[in-house]
């Protein structure tokens, strides 16, 4: 039986000072993303340009990736097309193969994630570190990224001292962040020095030169590509722009969006491989041919990865993101998600408010929450909701429907709260769990406006 998006959560928040600590620590990134965007007084211009260059992009994909291709090749980089997950993991596992690689070391990379790359690598008794810090301790755990900036952000500095003494052998007990990141520091460098090949993701390809830029805050990436022999990129063909002189507008959009900087510490771009290493890139399709061929969703496709909705979603930011049960949560997650399985995840796009902050901070100008809403109605229309949920929404459309019959009902349920509580605040009634329900009104605001309304006009 699956396990929906409403049952993870209940167990993230049972842990309730650990539930507002995230909440806050994700409010403060988003404040971040605040000042730095109000700092830019052409910041909407920014959003507006790198909407549009998007836009024209995915309408003209087909000649940017074949442009891409082409000079991608004369580079002299090999260039891989995947259909999907499953295809993308055989073309890098047949890399290793040929080259009998055994020390692999990989940046943070969504996509791979997304197609489940290390446990395929692990299956067939390949090893692979993941040198992002985040990602490096939430490996340590057995567990996957709950968000897809800050992979480790649902855990505190204490779980990453038990978790470094459990596998680095550090101090029992010391949590002091520098001693921790030194710790971690000695332990990826010899990675690297050993690594024979590196594994990135892609954050921007450019079609007019063949080149692309990975994005950086630990020079992580760099130590891999630049020490290994073997260099491979794996980029979702979404990730395509046509000219390097866009990449001015998305660099600055990104990381003002991410976390609040103005640029990330290394934007790192790599253009052809360097003498006496191989290079290869796949560029993998896994849905996203699909999603294009929506009209409703298919400008999700220009999502550059920031998170900035995450940071600001109140579902996000009090759940958790294991509770999306997706490589990619939150809410861009809730509306990428469905196209690649929408049985498997008919519950994401219900895990919102619709309040419409995911959309406000995007800075591509997705309508997140717009999708969300079409997302339910397709999802409804294909018989993928529970039948609880079906009936409750049938009831709740009539009654909305029918003003005389939701007055009545509304009076009656009032006076039966207020002299029967216990038929509301029960462990059945799924609003009850760790809230407190509101006393009912003594009356409803239509009653009271009638009586008031008139002699409280000026």
């Amino acid at each position: 039986m699956k396990i929906t998006h409403a049952a993870l959560a209940e167990k993230f928040i049972a842990d309730e000072p650990r539930t507002d600590w995230h909440d806050e620590t994700l409010w403060f990134v988003r404040e971040k993303r605040d000042k730095a965007a109000h700092g830019l007084p052409e910041w909407e211009q920014l959003r507006e340009w790198g909407s549009q260059i998007k836009d024209h992009t995915l309408s003209n994909l087909s000649n940017y990736l074949t442009e891409f291709e082409e000079k991608a090749k004369a580079n002299g980089i090999f260039v891989h097309w995947a259909a999907d997950g499953v295809e993308h993991n055989k073309i890098i596992h047949t890399i290793i193969q040929q080259h009998k690689i055994e020390k692999i070391v990989k940046s943070k990379s969504m996509l791979t994630e997304e197609c489940h790359l290390n446990e395929y690598l692990q299956e067939n008794g390949i090893e692979v570190v993941d040198t992002d810090l985040g990602e490096r301790i939430v490996q340590f755990r057995k567990e996957t990224p709950s968000h897809i900036v800050l992979p480790a952000i649902h855990l505190k500095r204490e779980d990453v001292s038990e978790t470094f003494h459990e596998h680095l052998q550090t101090e029992k007990g010391n949590n002091d962040p520098q001693y921790l990141t030194e710790a971690a520091r000695i332990h990826l460098r010899n990675k690297f020095i050993q690594s024979e090949l590196a594994i990135t993701g892609v954050n921007f390809a450019v079609a007019e030169t063949g080149g692309f830029v990975v994005c950086t805050n630990e020079g992580n990436a760099d130590m891999g590509a630049h020490t290994a022999n073997v260099h491979i990129a794996c980029m979702g063909f979404e990730k395509i722009i046509p000219k390097a002189e866009h990449l001015a507008i998305f660099l600055r959009l990104l990381a003002r969006s991410a976390t609040g900087q103005p640029i990330t510490t290394y934007s790192s771009h790599y253009q052809k491989p360097r003498p006496g290493q191989e290079m290869h890139l796949v560029i993998v399709d896994n849905g996203r041919s699909k999603q294009l061929g929506r009209e409703d969703f298919r400008n999700s496709l220009k999502c550059i990865r920031c998170a900035a909705c995450f940071n600001t979603c109140p579902v996000y930011r009090r759940s958790g993101g294991h509770s999306y049960h997706t490589a990619v949560a939150g809410p861009i997650g809730s509306i990428l998600s469905p196209n690649l399985d929408m049985k498997a995840n008919a519950d994401l796009p219900f895990a919102s408010t619709l309040c419409g902050s995911c959309t406000n901070v995007c800075p591509v100008k997705i309508n997140i929450h717009e999708q969300l809403y079409k997302w339910r109605q397709v999802i409804v229309a294909e018989g993928y909701v529970d039948t609880s949920k079906k009936i409750g929404m049938d009831a709740m459309a009539f009654l909305f429907s029918k003003p005389s019959v939701y007055r009545f009902v509304g009076k009656i349920g009032r006076g039966t709260m207020k002299a029967f509580p216990f038929i509301t605040n029960n462990k059945w009634n799924a609003w009850y769990k760790q809230r407190e329900m509101p006393e009912p009104p003594k009356e409803s605001f239509r009653d009271w406006y009638l009586k008031n309304g008139k002699s409280n006009k000026k």
